[in-house]
Order: C-alpha cells, then sequence, then structure tokens
C-alpha cells in the first residue's frame, strides 16, 4: 500500500513540475487562444482576422 501512495505522489509532482514548465514558455506557444487587436475576437488559424483590422 505504501508503495503505491508513494507512486502516485511522484507522478502527481511530476505533473506539477511540467505544469510549472508551461507557464515559463512564450504566450504564443503556450496554446492560448489569440484575440484580434481591433475587434477582441478569438483568432482561429493564422490568416487575418474577418474583421479586417488586424
Amino acid at each position: 500500500m505504501l508503495k503505491i501512495v508513494t507512486i502516485f505522489l511522484v507522478f502527481i509532482a511530476l505533473l506539477a513540475i511540467f505544469g510549472k514548465l508551461r507557464l515559463l514558455l512564450p504566450r504564443n506557444m503556450r496554446g492560448l487562444a489569440q484575440k484580434c487587436a481591433g475587434c477582441g475576437r478569438y483568432r482561429i488559424g493564422k490568416g487575418p482576422c474577418p474583421c479586417g483590422r488586424a
């Protein structure tokens, strides 16, 4: 039983470490949705926004 708990805690610690590393990435590499600077809508893909402002 102790072995299972220890493995679980190590697994959770590894997930936390990888979560912290993801926060250190630049904003555009984190997988966050990008918004248009002109209208504020979410941009899908790399093309221009349909509003034409940004």
